[in-house]
């Protein structure tokens, strides 16, 4: 079977860039895709402005509403400055990316090359004969870490969905229009969380079975107003009641929108952390949209983004989409290869909804993902790229160390967050959350 048959519309090979999606959405400033290595001067190139856009949408999930919590555990002190040092990091390594990433375009006369070909190459530019040999599992290792980070974002979004709907519900009896009365909430008890995630489970499923990527840019417009409307109502929220490159038309530009975007995302993620910490303290839920006021104003809030979430889930669903399904519709009968296609998304999305049962807790799962996938992407392989990538042309000691003290730091943030999450799975916290018109959450 041809690879040009793979490689049409419906089964772009996502591994190269050749179908890298603009949409592609990713959580936090850790989660950087193959997306940013686009072919260079395409006809359907982005300005400045459309690129600003994606890079800040590709760091808006989730993981920003689980922030207040993030600075709880840290401090208010440490929390802020722990932020700003791993943006700043981010950045830096998104740069080395984009930078090894050109090098080889440049020198191997290619017109783009995605993550996945950039430590490819990388490995075969080593001095060492061992890395040089097996340089193709450079690319095996970033579409793995690259699948494990998009389908741990599904599981995100399965208990975000279940944890949100099923709070709507269950305060709908008590919500009123009266956004400042503090009062208790009484809950009324409908099914398991776990149950939600099941009923979601179909509709997603449908989803996903939308393999266009232009029809599925409609949704992701529709998530980026219905998110962006709910963060404008949480800003106003914890402010009024605190007392206290390569896609561009002109790629030279894309430096800059870098540290642009990312300042913002920075500026965002320090800001709603600890304003999110400061509004309601100890009491603050794994997403702060479960602290809102029990008014019909703030259940709207987590309606809207809920629904923002939902149609992201098809659009981060995409990238281990077009990696997989690929695999298993080119061994599989011409006639059949639409069957082949369907069954193996809706595996995948079940997959995800079990493993959101199984560990239903939001926080738990947004660390386990971080730790995991996310350090490994953004924070240890892209300096050990650098060194690989220019060792033989010479690097000066200061930048060796430095790209060494980086890949320290992300491999101890993937063991450190993985084992306190594994632990706090294993044997959970029996903390005691009460409920009141501004933490709404019960946690069985």
């Amino acid at each position: 079977m041809s690879t040009q048959r793979l490689r049409n519309e419906d089964y772009q090979d996502y591994s190269s860039t050749d179908a890298s999606p603009e949409e592609s959405s990713s959580e936090g400033l850790s989660n950087f895709s193959p997306s940013s290595y686009q072919r260079f001067g395409e006809s359907n190139s982005t300005t400045w402005f459309q690129t600003l856009i994606h890079l800040l949408k590709s760091n808006i999930g989730t993981g920003l509403l689980g922030l207040p919590l993030a600075v709880k555990n840290a401090g208010i002190l440490m929390g802020p400055l722990s932020l700003l040092v791993i943006g700043i990091v981010a950045v830096h390594c998104m740069s080395l990316l984009v930078k090894c990433a050109h090098h080889f375009c440049l020198r191997l006369n290619k017109p783009f090359v995605d993550y996945g070909d950039t430590v490819m190459y990388g490995l075969e530019s080593s001095p060492s004969s061992c890395l040089r040999n097996h340089a193709h599992w450079g690319r095996h290792i970033v579409d793995f870490f690259l699948i494990v980070t998009q389908l741990g974002f599904c599981c995100v979004y399965f208990v975000f969905l279940a944890d949100n709907f099923k709070q709507v519900v269950e305060a709908a009896n008590g919500t009123t229009n009266d956004c400042h009365n503090n009062e208790t909430v009484v809950l009324t008890p409908t099914m398991d969380s776990r149950l939600y995630m099941l009923s979601l489970l179909p509709f997603l499923v449908l989803l996903v079975f939308i393999r266009n990527l232009r029809v599925l840019s409609i949704f992701s417009l529709l998530a980026n107003v219905t998110m962006l409307v709910s963060l404008v109502m949480i800003y106003q929220f914890i402010v009024q009641v605190l007392p206290l490159e390569n896609k561009m038309k002109d790629p030279q530009k894309f430096p800059l929108i870098l540290y642009l975007g990312m300042a913002i995302i920075t500026a965002l993620y320090i800001s709603l952390g600890c304003l999110g910490y400061l509004q309601f303290g100890a009491d603050i839920q794994g997403s702060i949209t479960l602290n809102m006021p029990n008014c019909w104003l703030y259940q709207s809030v987590k309606l809207l983004y809920s629904i923002g979430i939902f149609f992201t889930y098809a659009i981060q669903f995409y990238v281990p989409a077009e990696i997989i399904v690929p695999f298993f519709v080119s061994r599989a009968p011409e006639h059949c290869e639409l069957v082949v296609d369907l069954f193996v998304r809706t595996v995948l999305v079940c997959l995800t909804c079990i493993l959101a049962i199984l560990i239903p807790r939001l926080d738990l799962v947004i660390s386990l993902v971080g730790s995991v996938s996310s350090s490994a992407l953004a924070l240890i392989i892209p300096p050990l790229l650098e060194i690989t990538t220019y060792y033989s042309e010479g690097m000066s000691p200061l930048t060796i160390a430095k790209d060494a003290l980086i890949s320290i730091l992300g491999f101890v943030g993937f063991v450190v967050g993985t084992y306190e999450a594994l632990y706090e799975l294993i044997q959970p916290s029996q903390t005691p959350i009460f409920i009141n018109s501004t933490s709404a959450f019960v946690v069985s």
